[in-house]
């Protein structure tokens, strides 16, 4: 008689889609990126999935990663930039124009992701177009 039920597999392990590199992945971290103008520590977490997963995933997502990277470091020297000038007033107009180019800029790289494209140009300062 067989066992019709033999327990869980502890050969290997399943993780979930989303993080493993890939397309999924990426965008997870772009969703990560967006939520942290309102929650600021899923920037910190999405980050850090970016920084694992480079290098792994091959193909086109590879920029996606260099993208991500990058649009977190920029994004967050523009934003202390701002803070500095916010004792000059001007730095509260300069960190609306960081969170609309942070913004963009994510949106832009999940549209490519979307529609299975590399980031043109995924060491911009810009908007990587």
């Amino acid at each position: 008689m067989s066992n019709a039920n033999p327990g869980p597999d502890t050969g290997s392990r399943q993780t979930d889609r989303w993080l493993e590199p890939g397309q999924t992945n990426a965008l997870v971290i772009y969703i990560l990126y967006l939520t942290s103008l309102a929650i600021g520590v899923t920037g910190i977490i999405g980050i850090v999935l970016a920084y694992i997963n480079r290098g792994k995933a091959g193909g086109f997502v590879e920029s996606h990663y260099t993208f991500l990277i990058r649009t977190f470091w920029i994004g967050l020297l523009y934003a202390l930039i701002s803070v500095v000038l916010m004792m000059l007033v001007i730095g509260f107009v300069l960190m609306f124009a960081v969170a609309v180019w942070f913004i963009v800029r994510c949106i832009l790289g999940i549209q490519a992701l979307q529609r299975g494209e590399p980031i043109k140009n995924p060491e911009s300062w810009f908007l990587g177009q």
